[in-house]
């Protein structure tokens, strides 16, 4: 058996307020393989937006150990995780996060513009991504003239514009109707699972997570599975 894209170990997450501590993640443990899809379930605030900005790399743990295809993100400097977060993962919130001046391809090509690309060269890249989800049409758009299911079809093209080895999508269809977000999560099944990239979901929603091919539930600081 091959080694898990990710291994997470006793992973511990604290935030202090004061003199008081509140112990967030109780020492979770995890891991995920190439090409896999999980969801992760739970009660609002127990933590799962936490555990992804901890997979993501925005966030350091209190203690424990993440490993991303054997590379320990807990003890990387900032640069190095910038550089892991810029080429290896994808990140799709609730919240699509673009930047409102830019137009639709802009907001796509960011990460090749970011890693020095030619202008021209991340243009014709991005164009054919936001082909690929639908928005072909949409190219010179700024966010503020698109629907919002058009707004996180460019959020989802800018993840997987660096083809990433995982997608960490946090409540991805919570600000759209049920029609455009079953539409928004076919899109994203077919550009990571069948592209044969690994995926984290946190969801509230029974129908996605049902997609998976494993649910987690987080409760009270613990990662456990959920039996079907």
């Amino acid at each position: 058996m091959s080694d898990p894209l990710i291994l997470v170990r006793g992973l511990v997450k604290d935030y202090h307020d004061g003199e008081r501590t509140l112990h967030v993640l109780k020492g979770v443990d995890f891991s995920l393989a190439t090409g896999e899809v999980v969801a992760i379930v739970g009660p609002s605030g127990s933590g799962k937006s936490t555990l992804l900005n901890l997979l993501s790399a925005l966030d350091r743990p209190t203690s424990g150990t993440i490993l991303l295809g054997g590379e320990n993100l807990s003890t990387m400097s900032d640069s190095d995780l910038n550089l892991v977060r810029r080429d290896k993962i994808g990140l799709v919130f609730q919240f699509h996060h673009l930047i409102p001046e830019l137009h639709a391809w802009e907001n796509v090509a960011m990460p090749l513009l970011l890693s020095r690309c030619s202008r021209a060269e991340a243009r014709r890249q991005a164009s054919e991504m936001l082909e690929r989800v639908g928005l072909g049409d949409r190219l010179n758009h700024i966010p503020g003239k698109l629907s919002g299911g058009e707004q996180q079809r460019v959020a989802l093209a800018r993840a997987l514009m660096k083809d990433p080895v995982v997608v960490l999508a946090d409540e991805p269809t919570g600000n759209l109707d049920p029609d455009t977000g079953k539409d928004v999560i076919e899109l994203l099944w077919q550009l990571t699972k069948k592209r044969g990239r690994a995926l984290v979901i946190v969801t509230h929603e029974p129908a996605i997570a049902k997609k998976a091919d494993r649910i987690l539930r987080l409760a009270e600081g613990h990662l456990s599975p959920v039996l079907s």
